[in-house]
């Protein structure tokens, strides 16, 4: 079992991409969503979660969508994970997630780190970058799914 996590602030393609890798590489995938009292989101804990459970409900195999708060190793513990996904899109995320990994075999070595490259048309996606052009006005249908788009409307920023 693996867990692939993030803020999904929204959830995009591309990290739809790598949850459906993920869901074709192990038996099942918990898909954890960051509570993330730490950075002002655009969408509540529960609108994050709706969106993620909503683009799972597309993938193949067994894929839940489940919050998750601290430690992102105390929770692949608590459930049992032999891997953590992580996409990266570039050499910057590459270096970060590598420490990252190394940090968290410190923290717990019976979880793996695997990391997943999104296909080539959706490394350039992120969420900041949805977000900044939604609230620009611009057109983001072809970096998020078609209900997602719906939700990016200019709106503020949670408080």
């Amino acid at each position: 079992m693996a867990v692939y996590s993030g803020t999904f602030d929204p959830v995009t393609l591309g990290h739809e991409d790598v949850a459906r890798r993920a869901a074709q590489l192990f038996d099942e995938v918990i898909i954890a969503v960051a509570i993330a009292h730490h950075k002002k989101t655009r969408f509540s804990l529960q609108e994050r979660l709706d969106m993620v459970a909503e683009a799972a409900s597309r993938m193949p195999g067994r894929v839940r969508v489940m919050p998750f708060e601290g430690l992102i190793m105390d929770f692949c513990r608590v459930h049992g994970a032999s891997a953590v996904v992580r996409g990266i899109r570039n050499m910057t995320d590459f270096d970060y997630e590598a420490q990252m990994a190394a940090m968290n075999r410190k923290l717990h070595p019976a979880t793996e780190t695997v990391f997943l490259l999104p296909q080539a048309e959706l490394q350039c996606i992120s969420s900041t970058l949805v977000r900044e052009i939604s609230l620009l006005g611009g057109d983001v249908s072809q970096m998020v799914n078609a209900s997602v788009a719906g939700l990016l409307k200019p709106r503020p920023l949670q408080a």
